[in-house]
């Protein structure tokens, strides 16, 4: 039944596209460098922890970024400045929760979020017209063409690399796959089954664009109250619950540090979490006997709203920390990155 809407919606993607191909459409271009990550498909390819390393990359090599995100899930509307690389003035009910996070790990990083993100960019420029960045990381800004990009950084989950092969809402593609061609270098992430992954790069291969794989590194569980890393707790035995796009992904994450996960919950992907949905989970896991366990995006969700950050912070409640893990394909994507900026 979603078949027809999937064709118009692809119809519409595919005629946009053509017009910027064509020049009939132009990007406008930032007076700075543009790095722009983003993917395919919806949901779950781990492209903010990639954007977070590609941010600490540059500050690594003595280059300061600065992220213009839409801000998926926010409240407010508009071009805001979320941070100003000294103080976070937005929390994520007004930022969104991936971008909060990301200030929240940056400290020192200007973040900004607009839904044209050409007005980020300029708010940008007003703001810190005295201190610019070298670059600035669009984040998920694959399809938004409205902003030239020097890098065009696409994320492919290598646990569902191509959404089904169809688009929304038949399937989980934000535009065809021959959009796939604009990409300057793609990031196979997730990457657990090495001959699953080599198929896959066989695919890419005709669009002769560099493939770099990666995977999703397991941290340690982090208290919510005491904002510490737990080290050396024994296997725990949890209650996983979450608002995210790849769930199963999540649960690999956790078998991965050693977390027992006897029950679950998940919710739709950026789902505010009500004093009910909290309830009910502390609920079971008492009952169950297991420790709350959620990913950090969502703890940033949470934090935000006091009665709920003090449930979970008395039920006990833990966030898993996670990164990326680059591997093969690493220097070629680091070269990129030093090139532009």
């Amino acid at each position: 039944m979603l078949a027809p809407a999937g064709l118009a919606y692809g119809l519409v993607m595919t005629g946009r596209n053509a017009l910027y191909d064509l020049g009939i459409l132009k990007p406008w271009r930032a007076p700075l460098p543009v790095v722009s990550v983003g993917n395919i498909t919806t949901g779950g390819t781990g492209k903010t922890p990639l954007v977070d390393w590609i941010v600490k990359f540059y500050q690594e090599h003595g280059r300061r970024a600065a992220i213009v995100s839409r801000g998926y899930g926010r409240r407010t509307k508009g071009a805001r400045l979320v941070s100003d690389g000294s103080r976070i003035l937005l929390g994520s009910r007004d930022a969104g929760d991936e971008v909060a996070m990301l200030a929240a790990r940056n400290p020192s990083t200007i973040v900004v979020v607009a839904e044209h993100r050409r007005e980020g960019v300029e708010l940008l420029m007003r703001e810190f017209a005295g201190r610019m960045p070298d670059v600035i990381v669009l984040d998920d800004a694959f399809q938004h063409r409205a902003i030239a990009r020097d890098l065009d950084i696409v994320v492919i989950n290598a646990q569902e690399p191509f959404g089904g092969g169809r688009v929304l809402p038949a399937g989980r593609l934000r535009e065809p796959l021959r959009g796939l061609a604009r990409a300057g270098i793609f990031i196979l992430n997730k990457v657990t089954d090495k001959r699953r992954a080599a198929g896959i790069v066989k695919e890419l291969k005709p669009l002769g664009k560099p493939v770099v794989r990666s995977r999703i590194r397991s941290g340690g569980l982090v208290e919510i109250g005491q904002h510490r890393e737990i080290v050396d707790g024994g296997r725990v035995r949890a209650l996983a619950f979450a608002g995210i796009g790849s769930p199963q992904g999540f649960l690999q994450s956790l078998a991965e540090a050693d977390v027992d996960v006897v029950a679950s919950r998940f919710f739709r992907d950026h789902q505010p979490f009500t004093p009910d949905a909290a309830r009910a989970i502390i609920a079971d896991s008492q009952r169950l006997g297991l420790v709350p366990v959620t990913t950090e995006k969502d703890w940033f969700r949470i934090r935000d709203e006091q009665v709920l950050a003090a449930m979970f912070e008395k039920a006990g409640c833990r966030y898993l920390a996670i990164e990326p893990e680059i591997g093969e394909g690493k220097s070629v994507l680091e070269q990129m990155l030093i090139d532009l900026a």
